[in-house]
Order: structure tokens, then C-alpha cells, then sequence
């Protein structure tokens, strides 16, 4: 029995004394496992991996569209404000030489040009299209006469106040001008040009070129480079003025503001008085007599709708004291004169001191081109001998508008 197992073993032959078993290799340390492998795809799914997956997406998605619509607002402002750059520039094919065109930008050349209108006027460019010129010179009377308080009847203020002439008037010649906006959009309000008369120029002269070189009679350029750097700067040059304005230099000034769209006297009135506020000391604003200085101020302004074009002037004369005057044209409906009329007097000499400082100088003023191109006035007087009658707006142009 067990010899013919073991030749049918050695033949190869099955053997049928013992039950059929499955022939398993055994696996050693040397051989390889087997690897059987089925015919079909197996994919092993990580749902947790999948959703942080589709969540990373998603956010990526986002943040790219962020930065889309951002980079396109900011390239819209930039694309906005280079055009109005462009447009804000002369149209001239050499900009190097003295504009001849009254409705250019004051900055198209170094220096102001004056041109005549058809009445054979001087006039000077504003750059702006509502108001594109301001006289050269203004010839104003000496407001001192009385103001009288308006009946309550009456339906104009303004036929109930008045105004002495007297037999001459006294020349004013324009120093700088600039344009007054608000808020970040740069909402333009109004044109303000700054006057000083024409006699009275020898002695801010004077003052100015002492305070950089006491023996000069003018500047060099070196040193009219410094005396611009001080009038520039915040501190120093509300210092400067300051004391010019406390000592009566110049002597007679004015402020011409023209707006160059409809107002009215209220939306003026709180732009000044903020501006005094913030110039007068602690002390000077609870001084009783500043108070009662700054509620006439206000009453004077106690009226209706300012026009677009139309004129108010603040005068400042050798003693301090501010008189107000408006151009509102002829009214025969309700019997108002033509011509500048008398609208107030504010007696207290710190209040026009204030209101020149708000545009005269300091860390904020209320129109930063109308400073800077008062100081740039200011330097076409020093350069020349103290004495000499100097005019920034040069050199004239004898064409018509």
C-alpha cells in the first residue's frame, strides 16, 4: 500500500487513499508574494480628502474674483484721473512759452499772462470754464460808511444798506488766485482771487524782503527760494503772515470770491465761520468782544441764494476792520441797485485777521492752488527793487477775448 503511494507520487499520478487538498505555497523570506491582481479598476474614495479639496477650490475661485473687481476699480480711478490730467492741460504745441489764451490753466507757463477783453480791460486766466477770468485790477471805495439794520418788512436786505464813494477809488492789483473744492471728489464751489492795493505793495515788499536779508532792497534767488520755503511752510508762514496782518502789511487786501455754481450766503457763511474758529486762539474765541464780533459776521450773511458769477468781496482795510460787499447785478423786480453793495462791517480786527490766515497759510487752507499761487505772486514782487510797483501778472499780451 504505502509502495504504491509512493510510485504514484514518483509517476505523478493522484493518489487515492488520501482526501484531496488545495495545493498552497508557502511564502519564505526570499520569495515574493503573490500578487494576483484582479482584472477590474478598484478606485479607493476619500470623501473627507474630496470635500477639503472642493472646499480649497471654491475659495481659490473667490479670492481670484476679489482681486479682479479690485484691480478694475483701481485701474478705472487711475485710467479717470490720468484723463483728467490730460484734459486739464493746455492745448498748446509748445507749453514752454507764455499762453496767449485766457481760458488756459494758470500753471501753462511760469508766469500769469495778461490779456485785454473787447472793452480793452486786463483780465487773467482762472482756468476754469464757469469763471474763466478775473480782473487785474479792481478799483473799490473806501467802505465807511454805517451799516444800517434792514427793516423786517423789507423783502431785499440788500436796498437797505449803504455805501460812501468817495471821490476817488483806490487801485487793487491781484496778487494769486486759485480754485476752492470740498470734499475727496474735489467738488468745485468757488473762484477766490487775493488784491492788494497797488500803493501798498512797496511795503509788503519791504517786509518780506527784510525778513530774509535785512539790509537787501530785493532777493537773489537763493534767497527767494527760502522766503518761498518759509511762506510754504505750515508753521512758519502763519507765523510770517501772522505778523504782517497784526502789524497792518500789507495795508489794504481783498479776497474776491466768484462762485462757479448757485450757492447761497449760508453754505458761505459756515465755511467762514469754521475757518475763524480754527484760526482764533482759545483765549480770543471766549473773549466777549471776538463773540459779539463773530455774530455780526453771521448776521451779515443772514440772506438768500448767491447766483453762480456773482461777485462778493471781502475788504480789509488799514485798521483791520472787514467790510463785505456783493454784486448780486441789477434788480429793477426789487429795486436793487447794480453794482457792489455795502452788506456788512465787522468792526473786530481778529476776525478778517483769521479769515486771511485760512487762506493765506497753515497745515490747511481753503484753497491749497490759491496759496500757492499767491506765494508765487509774492515772489514776483521780491525780485524786484522795494519801491517798484510789481505786478505778478506779466507779461501783457495786448489780444482780444
Amino acid at each position: 500500500m504505502f509502495r504504491q503511494t509512493a510510485l504514484r507520487r514518483i509517476a505523478g499520478a493522484p493518489t487515492t487513499t488520501a482526501p484531496f487538498r488545495a495545493q498552497v505555497p508557502r511564502r519564505t523570506l526570499f520569495s515574493r508574494g503573490n500578487q494576483r491582481r484582479s482584472g477590474r479598476a478598484v478606485e479607493n474614495l476619500n470623501i473627507q480628502r474630496l470635500s477639503q479639496q472642493s472646499e480649497d477650490w471654491h475659495r481659490n475661485r473667490r479670492t481670484f474674483l476679489w482681486c479682479g473687481t479690485i484691480a478694475g476699480v483701481i485701474s478705472f480711478i487711475y485710467t479717470a484721473y490720468k484723463l483728467k490730467v490730460e484734459l486739464s492741460k493746455p492745448n498748446k504745441l509748445d507749453t514752454g512759452l507764455p499762453s496767449s489764451d485766457p481760458l488756459a490753466s494758470p500753471s501753462a507757463a511760469d508766469r500769469k499772462v495778461v490779456v485785454h477783453d473787447e472793452d480793452g480791460r486786463e483780465i487773467v486766466a482762472t482756468g476754469n470754464s464757469t469763471v474763466p477770468t478775473f480782473p487785474r485790477t479792481l478799483d473799490l471805495p473806501a467802505y465807511t460808511a454805517p451799516i444800517t439794520t434792514p427793516s423786517p418788512t423789507t423783502t431785499d436786505p440788500l436796498t437797505t444798506q449803504t455805501i460812501t464813494t468817495p471821490s476817488g477809488t483806490t487801485e487793487y492789483t491781484l496778487v494769486g488766485l486759485g480754485l476752492r473744492t470740498v470734499t475727496f471728489i474735489n467738488l468745485q464751489v468757488y473762484v477766490v482771487g487775493y488784491y492788494v492795493a497797488t500803493s501798498d505793495i512797496a511795503a509788503l515788499q519791504s517786509a518780506l524782503t527784510k525778513k530774509i536779508n535785512p539790509i537787501a532792497t530785493t532777493l537773489v534767488p537763493g534767497e527767494r527760494e527760502q522766503l518761498r520755503a518759509a511762506l510754504l511752510d505750515p508753521a512758519e508762514g502763519e507765523r510770517t503772515w501772522d505778523e504782517l496782518l497784526a502789524s497792518g502789511v500789507p495795508a489794504r487786501s481783498a479776497f474776491r470770491v466768484v462762485p462757479v455754481r448757485d450757492t447761497d450766503f449760508h453754505h458761505l457763511r459756515d465755511g467762514f465761520v469754521r475757518a475763524v474758529q480754527a484760526r482764533a486762539g482759545g483765549e480770543t474765541m471766549a473773549d466777549d468782544a471776538f463773540g459779539e464780533a463773530m455774530r455780526q459776521f453771521r448776521a451779515v450773511f443772514n440772506r438768500g441764494s448767491v447766483p453762480k458769477r456773482k461777485e462778493l468781496l471781502l475788504v480789509r482795510d488799514e485798521t483791520g476792520r472787514l467790510s463785505i460787499a456783493y454784486d448780486g447785478g441789477a434788480n429793477k423786480k426789487e429795486g436793487r441797485p447794480p453794482g457792489r453793495q455795502l452788506i456788512g462791517v465787522v468792526e473786530d480786527e481778529r476776525v478778517s485777521r483769521a479769515l486771511w490766515l485760512n487762506y493765506l497759510a497753515g497745515k490747511k487752507v481753503a484753497s491749497e492752488p490759491a496759496r500757492k499761487d499767491i506765494v508765487e505772486g509774492i515772489m514776483e514782487f521780491v525780485e524786484r527793487p522795494v519801491g517798484t510797483v510789481a505786478s505778478q501778472v506779466v507779461p501783457v499780451v495786448n489780444a482780444k477775448v
